[in-house]
């Protein structure tokens, strides 16, 4: 008699399992910014930020100097419920503070509560133990600040390195 309930309790598991699952295969989702060409002077700014988000391309792990190198992927939360903010700018500096690489060529939207991320590849190693990023954004109302950090991540062989670095405003801009 308990086998045949285990059975039954077996083929629910199995079949709960089954329709819980989404089969459809899934769409690439739009991208956050959206695409459209924005003219910063057209806009009226009633606030923004200049932020400052510290970044590791590498990492000593080892006495003699020796490195270990991160994969690095700055995300820009917009956590306005109502509300898009406006990047205006995303750049990547080297250890010696050189622009490295200009991510976007013209401002976008965040839409409310969107997310975005801009990705450093663990071999581009031109940026050195400490990389930042610049991130400007504006809005043409008061919203919440957005959320701006990077993560740093490496899985080589059998052990994994991962953290974060939360942004600093190093500016403020207010009407």
């Amino acid at each position: 008699m308990a086998v045949n309930s285990y059975k039954w309790l077996i083929v629910v598991m199995i079949l709960m399992l089954l329709l819980g699952c989404d089969s459809s295969p899934s769409d690439p989702a739009s991208p956050p910014l959206a695409n459209e060409t924005i003219q910063v002077q057209d806009l009226d700014i009633t606030t923004g930020q200049t932020i400052y988000v510290p970044a590791y391309s590498e990492i000593y792990y080892a006495s003699q100097g020796r490195t270990m190198e991160l994969a690095v992927t700055l995300s820009i939360h917009n956590t306005d419920f109502e509300h898009p903010i406006i990047i205006t700018s995303v750049r990547y500096y080297d250890t010696q503070g050189q622009l490295v690489k200009e991510y976007l060529q013209q401002p976008r939207s965040l839409g409310p509560l969107a997310s975005t991320d801009f990705f450093v590849e663990a071999s581009e190693q031109r940026g050195g133990i400490g990389t930042n990023f610049i991130v400007e954004w504006v809005a043409e109302q008061p919203v919440y600040e957005p959320i701006v950090e990077t993560v740093m991540l490496n899985t080589s062989a059998t052990q994994g390195v991962s953290f974060t670095s939360p942004g600093r405003v190093i500016r403020q801009l207010d009407d």
